[in-house]
């Protein structure tokens, strides 16, 4: 196949790409970390230990707290941050494919055996109760707070929690071109296309103005 003349594709990464919290979970805002095009990835933002970071405190998966100790460990190992890094990316994949099965009516079991065995098997072993000093309980991962992969730990125990909710039925894919992002339909009718209208919705809108000047021509 010849190569598309004028076409320049964006670079694979994006270390300064903004991150958009659209998809009304932090899994679903995960996947949303890179542009799942038909050329393949494009646009990655997780470029970095520190941007992982960054995505975690804005998807609300890890506290400011909690990113000051992490990044003094990524720091201390950088090897170990680039591997954290790494099981993101991996971790994203793995879950794009869990959503793109359920929004496509195809089969999820690979995938979601995926999850199981992995991140979320390690979240699931190391939930405890912890009791605070006025007596209250709550729920975490106490051993893993000083581990580079609590943000994905977290984050894999949001997933499941998704999968396994009502909010289910309502993951959908954008309709934009070269786009791929997921997204929880909370409207009120349920007829959401777009992760965002303003930029999916208003592309689509200006390519069927300009489709239809041309078939009018």
């Amino acid at each position: 196949m010849e190569p598309q003349t004028g076409v320049v594709p964006q670079p694979a990464f994006a270390p300064d790409a903004p991150f958009r919290y659209v998809g009304g979970d932090p899994a679903i805002d995960l996947v949303n970390t890179v542009d799942w095009t038909a050329r393949g990835l494009e646009v990655d933002r997780l470029t970095g230990y520190d941007r992982l970071m960054e995505w975690g405190v804005g998807a609300g998966v890890i506290n400011d707290a909690t990113v000051a100790r992490l990044t003094r460990r990524a720091a201390s190992d950088p090897f170990a941050a680039r591997a954290a890094v790494h099981e993101a990316a991996a971790l994203r994949g793995v879950l794009e494919r869990i959503f793109r099965a359920l929004t496509s009516g195809t089969d999820a079991t690979r995938p979601i055996a995926e999850l199981n065995d992995g991140m979320l098997r390690r979240a699931s072993g190391a939930l405890a109760l912890t009791r605070s000093g006025d007596g209250t309980l709550s729920l975490g991962w106490p051993s893993l707070a000083d581990s580079l992969l609590l943000p994905l730990v977290v984050t894999a125990w949001r997933a499941a929690a998704l999968l396994a909710s009502d909010d289910v039925r309502r993951l959908r894919r954008c309709g934009g071109v070269d786009c791929g992002w997921y997204f929880v339909d909370r409207s009120r009718n349920g007829l959401r296309h777009w992760c965002e209208m303003e930029t999916c919705g208003t592309r689509e809108k200006s390519r069927r103005r300009a489709a239809r000047r041309a078939d009018s021509r």
